[in-house]
C-alpha cells in the first residue's frame, strides 16, 4: 500500500494527519502536482492512495475513511454527517477563501467568505458536552475538519476570534503531534505561500457577486457543491442522451384498481406507523413517519414501481378511553371525529395515501384473532400472574402510558410505564418509582392479574435468523439497527400481549374473555386488517414475501415494535407472513429549544399549520430539509424563513421563473433552437450527475439528502444564466442572439427536469411548474427510470403557458408573530409562575375532615405548562453538565412549581415535594 502526495496540496494535509493519528503501516512517495498516478483520469490528481489489489482511492475523505476502517475504527452516523458537510458545504467556501488569500493578496476577506460554516462549526461545538466533535476522543471527522481548516486557522493574520469553541476545538486538535508533523510535512512551515503552486493549478472558484441587477443565487459559503470536474466522455455522453427527446422514452405506467402484486415488477408496500387517533399530530409526528413515507411513495410511482402506500388512525386503548372521558364522548365517537381530523390534516399536506383506514374494524378482528390463535397453537403463547399498578381513585388498572415516575434505570422523572423516552431501556410499569396515574395524578396501589404473554425468547433463533437477513438485504437505517441488536444483546423476555380494559380488540380465549389486545401486539396488524379493507385480495400482499417487499416508516420510538414484537408475531404464526425489507426511521424532530406534546400543547400542530398562511408544500419542503435522518434536528420559524427565502425563492424559484420569463419575453413564448457548445454540454453533464445522486440517495431513502441536489441544480442553472447573459445577448447580432436562444432552451429543459424531480417533495408546486411550462404528461415518466439521464423534454416550437413567480417572501415580522403565537405562551407563562407566585384560593374542609384547597381548573392548566417547561429546562441543564448551584436554583423554581400545581389540583402539595427531592 503506497500513498502519494504532494507538498502544499491542502487535501494531502488531511491523509497524511489520518495516517499518522491511526498509525496505518503504509509507504508515502512525494510528487509533484503535475504527475499523474491514476491511470484512467483525464488529469492529475492527489492525494492517491494505491491499495494493495490494485485499485487507486484519489478522494482525500475516502482515504481519510479508509486508513481509519484499517485501524478497527468505523465511522458513526454523526461523522458521516461532518464528513459530508466538510466536502459539500465547507470545501467550497474553503476554496474561495484560499483562493482570495493565496492569489489576490485578500486575506481581509476570508473570514467573511468563512463566517457562515464556522458559525455552524461553532454553534455544534458549543452545544456539546464532549471535547470534540463526536465524542470523547479524536475521530475521523475531527482530522478531516482541523486539516481542511488549518491553513486559515493558523495563519494569525487571518484567524477570527468571533468563533471560541471553533478555536479551543481546532488547538486541541492541534497540539496533537501527529498533526503538528503532517501540518510541517505538507507546509513546510511556510503557511499559505506553500500552496501557491497548488493554487495555480485549481479552477477559479464561481464568485459570489452577481454579473446584472439580475437576484443573486446564493451565498458561496452556503454552496452544496464546490466546482466538479467533467471528462470529455461525459459532456458528449450526455448530449448524445439530451438528443434522444422524449421520443424514445416509454410512456405512463397503466394503474390498476385495486393496486396488486404483480408479476415481473418490484413490488413495493409502503406503510407508515399508525397515528394514534387520540390526539391531532404535531409537525414531529407527520415528518416521522407519513410525510417521508409519502415522498417515497411518490418517488417510487416515478420509478414506475408497482407500489401501495396503505396507512390508518391506532384507535384502540387507554389512551382513547381517557380521551373520550375527557371529552364526554364515547370511544367510538371520539374514533370518529378524530379519524375525520387527521384525515383532513393528511389530506391538506398532500399525503397520497392509497387508502387510509383504521383499526375499529371487523377485520382488524378478524386477522388480529386468527394470528392469536396460530401463535396459541404453535406454542407461543404462555399464560403468567403478573403485578399491575391500579388507580383505586379512577376504580382501574392502568395502561402502560398512563403511568409516569422516575425511571429504575436513568433516573429521569417522567418515565413512562411500558419505556423511557431519555435511556430507550423498557421498563414495567412496577418498577417504576415514585410512579403516578397521569388521569388523577394519585399514586396507584400494585395488584396481580392473569395475562397471556408472547413467548419471545423462544421465537429468538428465528428472529435473529431473519434480522440477519432483512438487515443485510434491505435499506434498515443505522438507528433502527442500533436498537434493534440492543433487545437482542440485553436478551429477549416475554411479552405481555393483553391488557385490562374494555376499549380494544377482544381476546377470544374463553379464560381472558374480560380482557382486550396490548396495543403493541395489535396495533401493528392494522395494517394488514386496513389493507384487507382496501381490497379482498390483501393476501397477495400480506403473505406473499418473495414477491413483496416492504417498507416501513416511523419515528425511532416505535422500532422495537416493529423489528422484534411485530415479527416474532407474524414468525410465530407460520403463515408465510410478507416480513419488513426495509425498515425506515428518523430521529426526533423538536420545536424550537424544546420539544413537542400532545398533551403539553407545545409547538405547532396539523391543524394549525393550514392557519398559518404558509402553502402546505413549503411546509413540506422545510420538514423534509430539516428531516432528522441521522439525529435529532429541529423546527425554528426563524431558519424556515431562511430556506424559503434563500432556497426557495432566490435560488429555485429565481432559476425557474427566469427561465420561463426569458422565453415569453425574448422569443415569443416558444422554446428557441439550440446549437449547444461545449459549456452547455457540460452544464449538461453536471446536470445529470446531480439526477443520478438524486435517484441513488432516493433509492436508499436518503431523503433529505437527496434534497439538496435538487437545490444544487437550480444552483447551476442560475450561475449558467448569470455567466451567458442571454438579456444582454439578445440585443445583440445574430450569434449572440442564437445563443441567447441557447441558454434560454437549455435552462427552460432544466426547469421542467426540476419539476419532475421536486415532484416527491412539493406535488403542487411541481404540477404548477409544468402547467407554466405546459410540459408534456409524459414528461413525469421518462426522467426517473434509475439511470440518471436528462432528455430534453420542450423541444423547439414547444409553447409554454403563463409563467408566474412560484413562492412568496416570508417577512421578518409575520415570522415573529408566528413564533410568539405558537411559542411565546410557554415561555412568558414560565417566566411568570417562576418569578411570582401563584394565587391560592381559599382553603375548605374536606368530608373527611382534611384541610385542602379549592380546585382551579384553568390554573391547574396553565401551571401543568409550566411545570412541563421547568422539567425541560432542568434537563437540560443537567445534560449540558451546568454548575451544581444553577441546576439547584432551577431545580427549586420546578419543585415549587409542583406545589402550586398541587393546589391549583386541590391536593396536598407535599408528596410533589418529596417527589422532587429524591435522585
Amino acid at each position: 500500500m503506497k500513498l502519494f502526495v504532494s507538498e502544499g496540496n491542502p487535501h494531502c494535509l488531511k491523509v497524511l494527519a489520518a495516517l499518522e493519528v491511526t498509525g496505518v503501516q503504509c509507504g508515502v512517495e512525494y510528487i509533484n502536482h503535475e504527475e499523474k498516478v491514476v491511470p484512467f483520469l483525464s488529469r492529475p490528481t492527489l492525494p492517491v492512495l494505491l491499495l494493495p489489489n490494485g485499485q487507486h482511492l484519489f478522494s482525500s475523505n475516502a482515504i481519510c475513511r479508509y486508513l481509519f476502517e484499517s485501524n478497527g475504527q468505523e465511522s458513526s452516523e454523526l461523522c458521516n454527517q461532518w464528513l459530508e458537510w466538510e466536502a459539500t458545504v465547507l470545501q467550497p467556501a474553503l476554496l474561495q477563501a484560499l483562493h482570495m488569500a493565496v492569489l489576490q493578496g485578500k486575506g481581509s476577506e476570508v473570514i467573511q467568505v468563512l463566517k457562515g460554516p464556522l458559525n455552524v462549526l461553532d454553534q455544534n461545538l458549543s452545544k456539546g458536552i464532549t471535547p470534540y466533535l463526536t465524542g470523547e476522543s479524536v475521530s475521523l471527522a475531527d482530522v478531516v475538519l482541523w486539516a481542511a481548516l488549518y491553513p486559515v486557522l493558523s495563519d494569525s493574520s487571518l484567524a477570527s476570534g468571533e468563533q471560541k469553541s471553533v478555536k479551543t476545538w481546532f488547538d486541541r486538535v492541534a497540539a496533537m503531534h501527529s498533526c503538528q508533523s503532517a501540518a510541517q510535512k505538507v507546509l513546510q512551515g511556510k503557511g499559505l505561500q506553500a500552496m501557491k503552486s497548488f493554487m495555480q493549478r485549481q479552477p477559479a472558484p464561481q464568485s459570489s457577486q452577481c454579473r446584472d441587477s439580475q437576484p443573486c443565487n446564493s451565498n458561496p459559503a452556503e454552496s452544496e457543491e464546490g466546482e466538479r470536474f467533467v471528462s470529455e466522455e461525459e459532456m458528449e455522453a450526455a448530449y448524445l442522451t439530451w438528443r434522444k427527446s422524449l421520443n424514445t422514452c416509454s410512456p405512463a405506467m397503466d394503474t390498476q384498481n385495486p393496486i396488486l402484486p404483480q408479476e415481473g415488477k418490484r413490488n413495493i408496500l409502503v406503510t407508515s406507523a399508525l397515528p394514534y387517533v387520540n390526539n391531532v399530530p404535531h409537525l414531529g409526528n407527520i415528518i416521522g413517519c407519513v410525510l417521508s413515507a409519502d415522498v417515497f411513495s411518490r418517488y417510487g410511482r416515478l420509478r414506475a414501481w408497482n407500489l401501495l402506500f396503505v396507512c390508518g388512525t391506532d384507535e384502540y386503548g387507554t389512551a382513547t378511553e381517557n380521551k373520550a372521558r375527557e371529552e364526554g364522548l364515547t370511544p367510538q365517537q371520539i374514533c370518529d371525529k378524530y379519524h375525520a381530523v387527521h384525515s383532513s390534516i393528511y389530506k391538506w399536506f398532500q399525503i397520497s395515501f392509497d387508502f387510509f383506514g383504521r383499526t375499529t374494524t371487523n377485520k382488524q378482528t378478524e386477522i388480529a384473532q386468527d394470528i392469536f390463535w396460530r401463535l396459541h397453537k404453535n406454542g407461543y403463547l404462555v399464560e403468567d400472574t403478573v403485578e399491575q399498578l391500579r388507580c383505586e381513585n379512577c376504580q382501574r388498572f392502568l395502561a402502560d402510558r398512563f403511568v409516569e415516575g422516575t425511571c429504575p434505570h436513568c433516573s429521569y422523572p417522567e418515565a413512562r410505564g411500558d419505556q423511557c423516552d431519555k435511556c430507550g431501556r423498557l421498563i414495567n410499569a412496577v418498577e417504576l418509582r415514585e410512579p403516578q396515574c397521569k388521569v388523577c395524578r394519585q399514586t396507584p396501589v400494585i395488584r396481580s392479574s392473569k395475562h397471556l404473554f408472547l413467548d419471545l425468547p423462544k421465537l429468538e433463533t428465528q428472529l435473529e435468523q431473519w434480522l440477519e437477513k432483512s438487515t443485510s438485504t434491505g435499506d434498515w437505517t443505522a438507528n433502527a439497527k442500533q436498537i434493534t441488536r440492543s433487545w437482542l444483546r440485553d436478551g429477549l423476555k416475554p411479552r405481555c400481549i393483553t391488557r385490562d380494559l374494555h376499549w380494544g380488540t377482544p381476546v377470544p380465549h374463553p379464560d381472558f374473555k374480560e380482557k382486550v389486545f396490548y396495543v403493541w401486539f395489535d396495533a401493528p396488524i392494522g395494517y394488514l386488517s386496513i389493507t384487507a379493507n382496501y381490497t379482498d385480495e390483501w393476501e397477495k400482499w400480506w403473505k406473499n414475501p418473495h414477491q413483496v417487499e416492504l417498507y416501513n416508516f416511523m419515528a425511532k420510538d416505535n422500532v422495537p415494535f416493529h423489528s422484534v414484537v411485530f415479527p416474532c408475531s407474524l414468525l410465530g404464526a407460520q403463515d408465510n407472513y410478507t416480513l419488513v425489507n426495509h425498515l425506515v426511521a428518523t430521529e426526533y424532530l423538536n420545536y424550537e429549544d424544546t420539544k413537542f406534546s400532545k398533551s403539553r400543547g407545545v409547538g405547532v400542530f396539523g391543524d394549525m399549520a393550514k392557519d398559518t398562511g404558509i402553502p402546505s408544500d413549503v411546509w413540506r419542503f422545510y420538514l423534509l430539509y430539516v428531516r432528522p435522518e441521522g439525529q435529532d434536528s429541529a423546527f425554528s420559524w426563524a431558519d424556515m424563513a431562511l430556506k424559503n427565502n434563500s432556497e426557495l425563492l432566490n435560488n429555485l424559484g429565481n432559476f425557474i421563473n427566469r427561465a420561463g420569463m426569458f422565453v415569453t419575453k425574448f422569443f415569443e413564448g416558444c422554446v428557441p433552437a439550440m446549437e449547444l457548445q461545449q459549456e452547455d454540454k457540460k452544464l449538461l453533464a453536471v446536470v445529470g450527475w446531480e439526477l443520478q445522486q438524486y435517484i441513488q440517495l432516493m433509492d436508499k431513502v436518503k431523503i433529505r439528502d437527496a434534497l439538496k441536489h435538487i437545490l444544487n441544480i437550480s444552483r447551476h442553472g442560475n450561475q449558467y444564466i448569470q455567466i451567458n447573459e442571454p438579456w444582454k445577448k439578445i440585443k445583440g447580432g445574430d450569434s449572440e442572439r442564437q445563443r441567447a436562444g441557447t441558454v434560454t432552451g437549455v435552462s427552460v429543459n432544466i426547469a421542467c427536469l426540476l419539476s419532475v424531480m421536486l415532484l416527491p417533495y412539493m406535488p403542487a408546486v411541481s404540477q404548477t411548474i409544468r402547467d407554466q411550462l405546459n410540459a408534456p404528461q409524459s414528461c413525469i415518466y421518462t426522467m426517473l427510470q434509475g439511470t440518471g439521464t436528462f432528455a430534453c423534454a420542450l423541444n423547439p416550437g414547444h409553447r409554454i403557458g403563463n409563467v408566474s413567480p412560484l413562492f412568496q417572501k416570508l417577512e421578518a415580522d409575520q415570522i415573529e408573530a408566528l413564533k410568539k403565537r405558537f411559542g411565546g405562551q410557554q415561555t412568558t407563562l414560565q417566566s411568570a409562575a417562576s418569578t411570582q407566585p401563584a394565587a391560592v384560593p381559599a382553603p375548605t374542609v374536606g368530608v373527611d375532615g382534611m384541610t385542602v384547597v379549592g380546585v382551579d381548573p384553568e390554573k391547574a392548566k396553565q401551571l401543568t405548562k409550566a411545570v412541563a417547561e421547568q422539567g425541560d429546562k432542568v434537563r437540560a441543564l443537567k445534560a449540558q453538565k451546568a454548575e451544581k448551584d444553577v441546576i439547584a436554583a432551577e431545580v427549586s423554581k420546578l419543585l415549587d412549581l409542583k406545589k402550586q400545581l398541587a393546589l391549583a389540583e386541590g391536593k396536598n402539595p407535599e408528596p410533589a415535594a418529596q417527589k422532587g427531592k429524591k435522585k
